[in-house]
């Protein structure tokens, strides 16, 4: 019998681990408690089936082509940022090319995983599942988390002094299901991540008048980027990621700052940053126009809640309201799991490269997703399960996996302190950088250099073009023959869906390279020490 595997949960997480496990010939079992694939993604579902919806922002903040798992395109006509239908369409149409449904048991809930008795020596886990009202056990050879971190509302309300007597009405995003409850009202919007911007603006286009409360501030990206390219094709490239990591310091933070405030001058929209915090960026197009034409307001801190206002450290005047939405983020939490697996101290939970529990004797316990960098996350999980899968089998061939006790190298997932916390997990390693580390445990990372002398317009494409997820399929193990023709196709899909009126005698479709210059800066990169 092959090496079986419990995999957590059928979202995107669940559905790459399912996948990676089934090319690595090891035996998934999926466990997925809703009757349906796609975890956050269900989201309109949810709503119709009057649940809270589990995620406010309907659409993608990564353009598809920085989104994709890395052998399978999104099709050329789908939008460059996806709605969330069309993304569940997507991970319906993986789940279908690869066969991933008939590994899923749907409606099944995972009541425990602990340590078998046999843990020292085989590295197995008893795990508990229930069906129907009906609870089963077996034993599983290894086990993948694919839960997420947006189970467990983060809700401090002994952070905001007063709020017992406020008269209105207050709740956590996590509970928001559509913006007709806001009609006629005064909104405050506490905390300012992705989802408390997104409500805020939803919210502003029937409240009476919306406020967005922020300790911190918050950097501002715009889905449309320089000359209305999608932000993460133009920034996420190898060549930024590596002027961003040779840099001392100061200079990327002071790169960012200009960056962001060429577009919009932050300070004059109450939005600048604190210096202290190095925050990652929020994604939203309408929030400007919305803060010029007066829809909403940006407020520091609240100091104290009123019977029906607020008051805002700083601000000597009450703000009268009658709805507070708190996106105050989540809390991670694995409730099946012992506390002694992923030991969670003074807000940090010890995973060696945010990855493997780094005190178990047997690496055969993952946790995958745990992470917000600022980029795609699906080939974040999807390159993680590839690691994962390929720990799990060469434990069976007794190959220990990159110095897993190594605790040096152990990451640390950032479980935030209850105040105001933008969904973020602190992940102190660029998306790119993360990336190819573990692209490089598997021997998947691209050579720039090797393909220069092989495929100069590969090499090109790949160091100064978007470093999309195709990337990591041109070698090693799970390489996949469309690679090369997915990377040098990728403008043409991104921009198809957009370019559906062509005058006559128009140019190219795609940011065009200066091959000498090209070529120059490649150098200069090696000097760099690439």
């Amino acid at each position: 019998a092959g090496m079986r595997v419990a995999v957590v949960g059928a979202g995107v997480s669940g559905l790459a681990a399912t996948k990676c496990c089934l090319d690595e010939g090891l035996e998934p079992t999926c466990f997925e408690q809703s009757q349906d694939i796609g975890g956050l993604w269900r989201y309109t579902e949810h709503i119709e089936a009057g649940r809270p919806s589990l995620y406010p922002s309907v659409i993608s903040n990564t353009s598809k082509e920085m989104s994709a798992f890395s052998d399978f395109p999104f099709p050329e006509d789908f939008p460059v940022f996806l709605p969330n239908a069309l993304f569940l369409e997507y991970l319906r149409r993986y789940a279908e090319h690869f066969g991933l449904r008939e590994h899923i048991k749907f409606g099944t809930t995972v009541v425990s995983i602990r340590k078998h008795p046999e843990f020292a020596t085989t590295g197995q886990w008893n795990v508990v599942t229930e069906a129907g009202g009906k609870q089963t056990s077996d034993v599983f050879d290894a086990v993948m988390v694919c839960s997420g971190n947006f189970s467990e509302p983060s809700l401090p309300l002994h952070c905001f002094p007063g709020i017992e007597r406020f008269r209105g009405q207050h709740f956590h995003s996590r509970q928001y299901k559509h913006p007709d409850v806001f009609q006629g009202k005064r909104v405050l919007v506490v905390g300012m991540g992705n989802s408390g911007v997104d409500i805020a603006v939803e919210a502003s286009r029937v409240a009476a008048k919306v406020t967005i409360s922020t300790t911190r501030g918050a950097w501002l990206l715009s889905r449309v980027f320089e000359h209305g390219y999608p932000w993460d094709m133009v920034l996420n490239t190898r060549l930024m990621s590596l002027i961003k990591t040779n840099l001392p310091s100061p200079l990327p933070r002071w790169w960012i700052n200009y960056m962001v405030n060429q577009r919009l001058n932050h300070e004059n929209y109450g939005l600048q940053p604190e210096k202290r915090y190095f925050l990652v960026p929020v994604l939203n197009d309408d929030l400007p126009s919305y803060i010029l034409t007066g829809r909403i307001t940006i407020k520091p801190g609240v100091k104290e809640f009123q019977d029906n206002s607020v008051l805002f450290h700083n601000c000597p005047e009450e703000e009268p309201i009658d709805i507070v939405v708190f996106c105050t983020g989540y809390i991670v939490s694995f409730p099946f799991l012992e506390e002694s697996i992923v030991r969670v101290e003074n807000k940090h939970a010890s995973l060696y490269k945010y990855v493997f529990p780094t005190h178990l004797q047997r690496p055969t316990l993952a946790v995958l997703g745990l992470i917000k960098p600022l980029g795609g996350i699906m080939p974040v999980v999807e390159m993680q399960a590839r690691w994962v899968s390929r720990v799990f089998k060469g434990r069976r061939a007794n190959v220990s996996p990159p110095e897993s006790q190594n605790a040096a190298q152990t990451g640390h997932v950032f479980v935030p302190p209850t105040r105001e916390i933008p969904e973020l997990r602190i992940l102190k390693t660029e998306w790119l950088v993360y990336l190819d580390t573990l692209a490089s445990f598997i021997g998947a990372k691209p050579s720039v250099l090797g393909l220069l002398c092989t495929d100069p317009r590969l090499a090109l494409t790949v160091f100064f073009g978007p470093c999309s997820p195709y990337q990591y399929r041109l070698g090693g193990p799970g390489r996949w023959q469309g690679a090369r023709q997915a990377i040098l196709t990728q403008w043409d899909r991104a921009l198809k869906p957009t370019r559906t009126r062509v005058p006559a005698g128009s140019s190219s479709s795609f940011p065009s390279l200066l091959p000498v210059v090209g070529f120059l800066l490649l150098l200069a990169a090696v000097i760099f020490g690439f």
